[in-house]
């Protein structure tokens, strides 16, 4: 693949500056820097001024960071969100931040799902069950030939030792192989790859309606089994911007709605002022009246859109007056302020900041009036009080002031330049709080998580304060006083050993302060101790857990390139409500199968055992070759047709989930396949033995009423099937047509299937052996197959352990005793 050119970066070679494509940057280039550049590799800061980089993709925090010589490393992909500054390049490629990150993802562990475990050894037993069958009906079918015990619909010995030719002994050998060959075919689950594929591949379709792109086909049932939810905080969680959520004015808090009639024009006058002049941040209005642009660093952006909810024009106010002298934002400081002077020759310097550290500078507040008044040290605990508040929130607080100045007191405009502004004696106008804030519909989500037994968790970059609150605001935690291990640092995880960390890690619902690494680790520990974990994010920082996870889901509008190539979904709404929709359509997946298997498992048993018994008893099989296939195809084919597509329903998300050890088919399926299958073999092996008495064919020839007996038995056990592939869509439910008439598809195959038994009986006798059934005997098989319905329904009344078939097994077998002990083992699992 070539490279892409484009992307290019201001590089500084032998005293020039040149621009230089990213490909060609080497170890010891010099890179400089300015807002809205992406950080083209790893470096260390070689000098800059207020240089400030956003490192949520990388990092999960949503606070930008400042960059100086205490803390001079930057990372390749993250942006400059101010100021400007020249950097040294001391990594490329691979060996970055990033590279290291692609390099964990790009392996893969051939890690097969949860389901394709459980399908495996499903198959593994229904293929060995069905070849020790077959075996058994061969020897004794051969056995029953050749000893001259087989006989002939008629009656007659169909071979006495003896007393036959070579062709007749090779035809009935092929006949005798012919049968036992089928009800291996018959046995053996060809259609259950055709089922999951048809289920999954469905699924995966209708999932893009709810806004999800499967990636990997295998993720839509994975997603069904997850046990937890390991989501990142910023830009899945929440939206990614900060936001002002809080705001004092003239010592009154504004509303939400951020209204100002309170206020009176002196003090809206210098609100907008402070606002749109004191700022490295821009607003564009379009004439059109189409959306406004907003630019600048997350900060500056929150404080602007809170100006334009105060119906600030930012060009306007910007007109109003001009600024004479800025005094960027100092880290040291956290500070920053502008001196402007207006229309009316008033000079205003203001100053912005860190809410305490301006406070601690106002000798005066500002009321609502207008009116000026001395900040007294009660006010001023009375603001701090507002600060202190808004930090136990995690509210990133802001304060506005200003002070009047003498004209007379500006340097002339050549001296400015060092000119330092007056930040005595301030004025205080108002102080925000602003935070990144939760998405819409989280809290609900996140609830419907939890009453579905899918327990969430958030692994965070930020501190522990700002993942508590969030976490609070989410229901992930409902205690707000919530201590280790339920909500701890990602370096504390880190330090435990492997033993300890698999211990303590399903405590855990939030996680602060965690790397990459420590995510990474929570992962791993959650899938020794048997869950099967989602992992959701939108950062580069999430991709080796993303990739570690069951099933990883990344963010399609905010998520990197990296968390994308690392998911199995993606999330095109990055709207956490979506990730439920995947849950539910997973479950989906795994219900439909369940669904096919029971089904399936119901059709195997019934024939094997009717031709089992049959074989042994007369040398004859009531279910031919050609029988059975038509069978297989019902069972398989067109079975996975119409169970593959059933959409989800809301009964799903009150279940638990199936996590990673459930069986695959649960006590319910086992009740229900018992019952089914007990009742068609009771009911068609008693046709096989007293049918010709029970159907009134005594009065035909011994030939014609085998053939028409035969006819029933095969017409009834289809339609048998077909009325039990109505109880299989319902296996708990009492109704078993609720939503069928809006499965289209369902009642094709069930259709499709009955018009071609019909034209199988009728008109195919030749081909399928069988012989014309009259309209009597044609409302038997219907009315026989019809009471597999009361008497499922009769059946699901019927109470069933919790504990699987399996382990109640292994329970009741005596166990193993110490050595010197006489006792018996478990029978092998």
């Amino acid at each position: 693949m070539r490279r892409n050119k484009t992307f290019k970066s201001r590089f500084i070679r032998g005293g020039r500056r040149i621009q230089v494509s990213i490909f060609d940057i080497v170890v010891g280039d010099v890179v400089a820097l300015k807002i809205g550049d992406q950080v083209p590799a790893d470096g260390i800061l070689i000098s800059g001024h207020s240089l400030a980089i956003d490192e949520s993709s990388m990092t999960g925090e949503s606070k930008i960071v400042l960059k100086d010589q205490k803390s001079p490393f930057l990372m390749g992909g993250c942006i400059v969100a101010d100021g400007y500054g020249t950097m040294l390049v001391t990594a490329v490629g691979l060996n970055t931040e990033w590279g290291l990150l692609m390099a964990s993802i790009s392996e893969d562990n051939n890690e097969e799902t949860p389901l394709q475990v459980r399908l495996n050894g499903v198959a593994t037993f229904i293929g060995i069950v069905g070849l020790v069958v077959a075996a058994m009906v061969l020897v004794v079918l051969f056995a029953r030939y050749f000893t001259g015990h087989t006989t002939n619909p008629d009656g007659t010995v169909q071979f006495v030792k003896g007393h036959t030719g070579v062709k007749s002994t090779i035809f009935g050998v092929i006949k005798i192989l012919t049968v036992a060959v089928t009800i291996v075919v018959v046995a053996v689950p060809e259609g259950l790859p055709l089922a999951v594929t048809l289920t999954l591949a469905y699924s995966m379709r209708k999932m893009m309606a709810d806004k999800a792109l499967v990636r990997r086909l295998s993720a839509c049932e994975t997603m069904g089994s997850a046990t937890t939810i390991c989501s990142d905080k910023t830009g899945t969680l929440t939206l990614n911007q900060m936001t002002v959520v809080r705001s004092i004015v003239g010592a009154i808090e504004l509303q939400p709605q951020a209204t100002i009639e309170k206020l009176s024009p002196t003090v809206t006058s210098l609100v907008l002022e402070a606002i749109a002049q004191n700022t490295s941040g821009s607003v564009f209005e379009p004439e059109d009246g189409s959306t406004v642009e907003v630019t600048g660093s997350p900060t500056e952006k929150a404080i602007l859109s809170w100006g334009l909810e105060l119906h600030m024009k930012f060009a306007l106010e910007r007109s109003k007056s001009a600024i004479i002298h800025v005094s960027p934002f100092n880290s040291e400081k956290k500070r920053g302020g502008v001196a402007v002077i207006g229309r009316d020759s008033n000079v205003h310097v203001h100053w912005k900041g860190a809410a305490e550290i301006v406070l601690a500078l106002c000798t005066n507040w500002l009321d609502v009036d207008g009116s000026t008044h001395e900040m007294t040290p009660d006010k001023a605990n009375h603001f701090r009080k507002y600060i202190e508040d808004m930090a136990e929130q995690s509210l990133r607080c802001v304060a506005f002031a200003y002070r009047n100045l003498d004209p007379k007191d500006i340097p002339y405009e050549e001296q400015r330049i060092n000119w330092e502004l007056p930040d005595n004696d301030l004025t205080l106008i108002g102080i925000v709080g602003m935070k990144d804030p939760c998405r819409p519909g989280v809290r609900d989500a996140v609830e419907l998580c939890t009453n579905s037994g899918v327990k969430v968790r958030m692994v965070t970059g930020d501190n522990l304060q700002t993942a508590r609150a969030i976490a609070l605001e989410c229901g992930i935690l409902t205690d707000p006083q919530a201590s280790a291990p339920v909500i701890i640092e990602g370096k504390v995880f880190r330090a435990y050993s492997d033993a300890e960390r698999e211990a303590v890690a399903d405590k855990i619902s939030v996680m602060g302060r965690s790397s990459p690494n420590d995510k990474l680790l929570l992962v791993k520990a959650l899938k020794k101790n048997g869950h099967v974990v989602a992992v959701t994010g939108d950062g580069t920082n999430d991709a080796p857990a993303l990739h570690e996870a069951d099933i990883g889901l990344s963010m399609g509008i905010q998520g990197t390139e990296v968390a994308k190539e690392s998911s199995d979904i993606i999330i095109l709404d990055d709207n956490f409500a979506s990730v439920v929709k995947v849950v539910r359509w997973g479950r989906s997946v795994y219900a439909n199968i369940q669904k096919f298997i029971q089904f399936q498992l119901t059709v195997n048993v019934a024939a094997l055992i009717i031709n089992v018994v049959a074989a042994i008893s007369s040398g004859n099989v009531p279910l031919n070759a050609v029988q059975l296939l038509w069978v297989n195809l019902i069972m398989d084919t067109l079975g996975a047709l119409a169970l593959a597509t059933e959409p989800p329903t809301d009964q799903l998300m009150k279940r638990t989930p199936v996590g990673r050890r459930e069986p695959l088919v649960t006590n319910i399926m086992w009740r229900n396949l018992f019952i089914q299958a007990v009742y068609q073999v009771a009911v068609l092996l008693t046709l096989n033995f007293r049918g010709r008495d029970l159907l009134h064919l005594t009065q035909d020839t011994l030939e014609h009423s085998s053939k028409v007996k035969n006819s029933f038995i095969f017409n009834t056990f289809v339609l048998c099937q077909v009325f039990n592939e109505f109880n299989a869509r319902k296996p708990e439910e009492l109704n078993i047509f609720e939503g069928v008439s809006r499965n289209h598809l369902f009642l094709a195959v069930v259709s499709v299937t009955v018009v071609l038994q019909v034209i199988i009986i009728e008109f195919l006798g030749k081909f399928t052996s069988t012989v014309r059934l009259s309209w009597q005997l044609w409302l038997v098989s219907l009315a026989i197959a019809f009471i597999s319905w009361p008497l499922a329904l009769v059946g699901k009344f019927i109470p069933v352990p919790q504990t699987p078939l399996k382990n109640l097994i292994l329970k009741c077998w005596p166990k193993k005793k110490k050595q010197g002990d006489e006792g018996a083992a478990p029978p092998p699992v």
